[in-house]
């Protein structure tokens, strides 16, 4: 089986690098602002965007994206047409580019034919966490792999660490953590699970660890960077595209604000 597209790897985590990672719905604030947005991540120092394909009921994300699901679908996105925006301006996006949802959507469409028009359309890696780890194991797996598209796992503070090992061993990209025990954009914990984040750390797995939910803040991202590779920020970033008519203005300056003086390599424990 062949593919006209080689993804650039997702592992490579350059010494010292901390990688911003950051989520939106695809489909909001229009139908048609997929590649506008794109370009101006990448222009503000994004490493690496995951785009989240909209459903009915997504029951892992909090009320903010949720809303930004339902304004997607009521836009008129679907994954044809996400795949189609991506493909146009595919060769203007350098960074690696994930898709992020609910297994139910993606098997209406076609579990291979997905794969294979994320793969022509750019695409570098899924994350799927409704996805059963043995299905993965026993056949979605070898779909993905044979279209070179890695594929990221999550855990949770409570998942045991075999699990985790067992987790690891499965992705290929990195290993989506997830800072707390609640849907996304919950941020009542103030990310003070370092305990966790330390035994993370300490696991010396295989694939770099990005963290995410609850990430709001250049403070949230310093934190979360001090045990990992990266922290992944989503709902922040989708509310002001759903509140703000000058969204591009917004979106810059709230980047530009996580960015600013990130913590050094010299100060991070992982």
């Amino acid at each position: 089986m062949n593919t006209p597209h080689t993804p650039t790897p997702l592992s490579t985590v350059p010494a010292g690098k901390k990688q911003l990672n950051l989520y939106f719905t695809a489909g909001i604030p229009q139908l048609d602002s997929t590649g506008d947005l794109l370009k101006l991540l990448q222009d503000c120092g994004a490493d690496r965007v995951e785009i989240g394909m909209p459903y009915s009921d997504p029951v892992a994300d909090g009320e903010v994206i949720q809303k930004a699901h339902q304004k997607a679908l009521k836009n008129g996105m679907t994954i044809s047409i996400l795949l189609e925006q991506l493909k146009a301006i595919k060769k203007d996006i350098t960074i690696p580019i994930v898709l992020m949802g609910y297994i139910n959507p993606v098997l209406s469409f076609g579990f291979e034919r997905f794969c294979k028009e994320c793969a022509d359309s750019g695409v570098k890696g899924l994350i799927i966490p409704d996805l059963p780890a043995l299905e993965f194991e026993k056949s979605y797996g070898k779909i993905l792999k044979s279209y070179e598209l890695e594929f990221s796992f999550l855990i949770t503070p409570e998942t045991p660490t075999d699990r985790i090992h067992y987790l690891d061993s499965l992705s290929s990209g990195f290993l989506y953590a997830v800072s707390s025990s609640s849907t996304t954009g919950k941020s009542n914990n103030k990310l003070s699970n370092e305990a966790y984040f330390q035994k993370l750390s300490d696991l010396q797995l295989t694939n770099p660890i990005q963290i995410g939910f609850g990430i709001q803040t250049k403070a949230d991202f310093e934190t979360v960077t001090r045990y990992s590779a990266g922290g992944i920020i989503g709902t922040a970033l989708v509310k002001i595209l759903l509140e703000n008519e000058n969204w591009k203005e917004k979106v810059t300056d709230f980047i530009q604000s996580i960015k600013c003086n990130l913590l050094s390599s010299s100060d991070s424990k992982f």
